[in-house]
Parts: structure tokens; C-alpha cells; sequence
């Protein structure tokens, strides 16, 4: 049978006479509410209002897709005129019906997006527009349309989502049957009532007033830095010349996070991020690949190695997602055998995370202690070892043989839960309070460090030891 779809505009006087032609010759007159002026225009005629679709109806996605349903139906009895206020084209409902009836005729109407556009006076030619009962999709843009925001608890959504985006702080035009008011995005939720013709429109400042910042935007001042008239400093450098900064921008947001630190940790993740992105744009300046590249790379890889729950593999716990992940690392970088995946660990690790991490990949080979046990009988045979090669004074054997204590050290603690790299800096941080406390300790007493004797050393050290110990 055949669907009629009418786009009622945005208030009444909006509808063509094409389309009150259709609406005075139907059998059966549907609208996709009873809420909005542009439904007015619909007084007069007998109409069957689908406003109880929106109460059974999860999400926008399944709203649209019941809508459109329950007109598809009733066209299979009889031809329907569909209406919905605003134009069928911007109609996601519509747009459902179209894709799946052949026998379609479309009486256009006055846009809704159109109509705020213009009425909030925005700038920018490219305007994201979409319903508020979409707003969770809502990505970055120079400016946004927000329309059918009919409820407060929808106007809080809204309000926070374009908070995030814009800044609570930033001016946008909030609509409705009073007319247009001038708010700030977070004043979105603080009207009385809130019906479908209520909507908001808001557009970024310029660049450098904006309250709110996004990922193009850092590559954007990047490439006005390194610009001709930009920073000399940021012009000159290259890959290889800011490498060591990511380095340690990455340790100072270790350190962030291990004093818990919530301010320097959001201000040291920045910094790790400015790194990345400096690296991107200067590749993108040397035609190797662009940020949008990076980003989609590094989303393809989380997609591809989390099988388990994007693919068919079955992970019920921690320690099977991670098998899991590691079979599909392996096979995204086409390692055959389990020598490629040792030799992939980075060689600028430091030497005790890269020792763990190789002795972890080689366990899955089988090739392992069975036991923490087991693996500290090997560190006192590394011991006994070294020992005699102290004794011999042979330097070359003391070398070796200090590598293959430590590498088993590493060995005991990886197969104890414990993390090595985190071990020793533990222990590292426990010694030096305790030589303070030492060094206080004799100082005190007026002695001098360098004078001690094996006796006062071992004196003094016990009283620190006992003064520390809950440290």
C-alpha cells in the first residue's frame, strides 16, 4: 500500500497545499506525536497520535524504528499520510520508512534545523544537527542544532554533553514557544516547562577564546607552531630530537599516579598526549601517516585483540582475556614463533621490566619455573656462581654471572605475583629513609659518616632499621 510522508514545518502556516491536498483526500492520517505547534495545522482532521510509541521506547534508535513500524503495518491495510513536524528529510523515522517502501511520495517541509540556524544567527557552515533524544552520539563540531528537547531530564543531558564539548560557561540560544533566549549552556535546565519545539543552537568561539579544547585542536596550534611565523623552537624539531620527552613525560605521569594525584595526573596525561600528537603531525608533514590514521589504528587494534567480546573467542576471566589478547597480538604482527614475540620486547625498556616482561612471553611457551620455589633455588645457585667468580677476580665472569642473578631475582618475583620494576623501587625508596634516619641518628650523637666504624655502622643502622620499620 502506498505511504504519503508530510513534513508539517515548524509552526502553523508551514503546511504546502500539496500536502493539505493529500491530508484532505486520506483514508488514514498518522503524526508522529500530538506534542509541537506544527501539529496545529492537523486540528479538524481525524488523526491517530503515536505519542504512546515514545513511552515504550528504550533509546532514540528504537523509537524511530518503532515509529516507522507501526506505520509500514498500517500501510499493508490501507494508504497512510504520515506527518511530522519539521521536514521529512530530517526525519529519522522517515528516513527508515523510505529504505523500505517502494510506493513513497514526499511532501517536503520547512526545515527545523533550517529555522534555528537562522534565527540563532550561526556563523559556521558546517552545523552538526540531530534530536536530543540523540544527544549521547553528539561528537566534536565548530557548531551544533539540538532540536525535540521536550523533557527536563533530556535538557540535563543535553546540558552536560554540550558542556563537555563547549563549555558550560559558553552562550548558546535556547528556543521555545516564548521565543529565543541568550543563556549559557549550563543554564540549559533551568526552565519551567520544556515541550517539541523546544531546542537550543550553539557555536564555538574562535580559537583562542574557546572554554573547551579537542584532539584537532592540539594538532591544530602544533601546526600553527611549527608554521613559518610560528615558534623557532617548535619549527626546528624532529622525531628523533623530542624522543626522550616522551620518555619523560611518561614517568612523570607514572609519578602522578603514584601519589595519587588527580590534578597532575589530568595535566601529565596532557603532556604524554602533546608528545604523541607532536610525533603525528610532523610525520603528516613528512607524508607517513596523519593523527586520523593513529587514532583509527590504535581503535582497530582494540576491536581485533578484544575478540572475546567484539570476535567469537570466549575469555571468563582476567587471565583468559589476556591469553586472548596475546594470541591475537601475536597474530597481528604475524609472529609465528614464540622467539619473535620475545625479541619484540622493546630493547630501551628498563633492564628489569624488559627481563619481566620476557620471561612472562617465554612462560607461555612452557618454559618456566613451576614454582616461585623452584625458581629462588636457581638465584642461589646464580649466587654461589657469582661468588666464586668474585673470587677468582675474573671481571668478565663477575659480569655474567651478575646479569644471571638478577635475571633470576626477576624470575622468582615475576612467578610471586610481585612486579619487579615496582619491587625495587619500593626497596630503593625504604633504603633511602632509612639512611636518613641513620644519617640523623649519628649526626645527632655528633658523628661523623665518614668516620664510623663497622660497629657504629651497624649500630646506628639497626636503631634506623627499628625507627623506620612500619615504612
Amino acid at each position: 500500500m502506498k505511504i504519503t510522508l508530510v513534513g508539517l514545518g515548524t509552526g502553523e502556516g508551514d503546511l504546502t497545499l500539496s500536502a493539505k491536498g493529500a491530508l484532505d483526500g486520506a483514508q488514514k492520517i498518522m503524526a508522529r506525536t500530538s506534542s509541537g505547534t506544527a501539529y496545529r495545522q492537523l486540528d479538524g482532521y481525524e488523526v491517530e497520535y503515536l505519542d504512546e510509541v515514545y513511552t515504550r521506547s528504550r533509546n532514540f534508535d528504537t523509537l524511530n524504528k518503532n515509529l516507522a513500524g507501526k506505520v509500514l503495518a498500517q500501510s499493508k491495510l490501507t494508504p497512510v499520510v504520515y506527518c511530522v513536524d519539521g521536514a521529512v528529510s530530517e526525519d529519522e523515522g522517515c528516513k527508515i520508512i523510505l529504505s523500505k517502501s517502494k510506493d513513497c511520495t514526499v511532501f517536503e517541509g520547512v526545515s527545523k534545523i533550517s529555522k534555528i540556524k537562522t534565527a540563532a544567527r550561526l556563523k559556521s557552515s558546517c552545523v552538526t544537527a540531530l534530536s536530543a533524544y540523540d544527544i549521547s552520539s553528539l561528537k566534536s563540531c565548530p557548531a551544533a542544532v539540538i532540536y525535540d528537547l521536550d523533557d527536563f531530564y533530556l535538557a540535563d543531558l543535553v546540558k552536560s554533553r554540550l558542556s563537555q564539548l563547549f563549555g558550560e560557561e559558553t552562550e548558546c540560544t535556547f528556543f521555545n514557544s516564548e521565543g529565543a533566549h541568550k543563556i549559557k549552556i549550563y543554564e540549559i535546565d533551568r526552565f519551567k516547562n520544556y515541550d517539541a519545539d523546544c531546542a537550543v543552537a550553539v557555536e564555538e568561539a574562535e580559537f583562542l577564546k574557546k572554554d573547551r579544547y579537542d584532539y584537532s585542536d592540539l594538532e591544530h596550534i602544533i601546526k600553527l607552531l611549527r608554521a613559518p611565523g610560528g615558534c623557532p623552537w617548535d619549527r626546528v624539531q624532529t622525531n628523533d630530537s623530542i624522543k626522550q620527552n616522551m620518555i619523560e613525560e611518561a614517568y612523570e605521569l607514572v609519578d602522578a599516579i603514584n601519589r595519587g594525584d588527580d590534578d597532575g595526573i589530568e595535566e601529565e596525561c596532557g603532556d604524554v598526549l602533546l608528545q604523541a600528537a607532536f610525533h603525528s603531525v610532523m610525520k603528516e608533514e613528512q607524508g607517513a601517516f596523519t593523527g586520523s590514521d593513529v587514532i583509527t589504528r590504535v581503535v582497530k587494534k582494540l576491536i581485533f585483540r578484544h575478540s572475546h567480546i567484539f570476535g567469537g573467542d570466549k575469555a571468563a576471566d582476567e587471565n583468559s582475556a589476556l591469553s586472548v589478547w596475546e594470541k591475537n597480538k601475536m597474530k597481528e604482527k604475524h609472529q609465528t614463533t614464540y622467539t619473535q614475540s620475545l625479541q619484540a620486547v622493546p630493547i630501551n625498556f628498563p633492564a628489569c621490566m624488559r627481563a619481566q616482561k620476557v620471561g612472562k612471553r617465554a612462560a607461555k611457551s612452557g618454559m618456566d619455573f613451576l614454582s616461585p620455589l623452584s625458581a629462588s633455588e636457581k638465584l642461589g645457585e646464580e649466587v654461589i656462581e657469582l661468588l666464586k667468580a668474585l673470587q677468582a677476580e675474573d671481571k668478565d665472569a663477575v659480569f655474567e654471572e651478575s646479569g644471571d642473578l638478577l635475571l633470576s631475582a626477576v624470575n622468582t618475583c615475576r612467578l610471586a605475583g610481585v612486579d619487579c620494576e615496582q619491587a625495587l623501587a619500593a626497596a630503593t625508596d625504604k633504603f633511602i629513609k632509612r639512611f636518613a634516619a641513620f644519617e640523623e641518628l649519628a649526626t645527632k650523637d655528633g658523628k661523623n659518616l665518614n668516620d664510623l666504624c663497622d660497629e657504629e655502622y651497624d649500630y646506628y643502622w639497626l636503631m634506623a632499621k627499628n625507627a623506620t620499620k612500619s615504612n
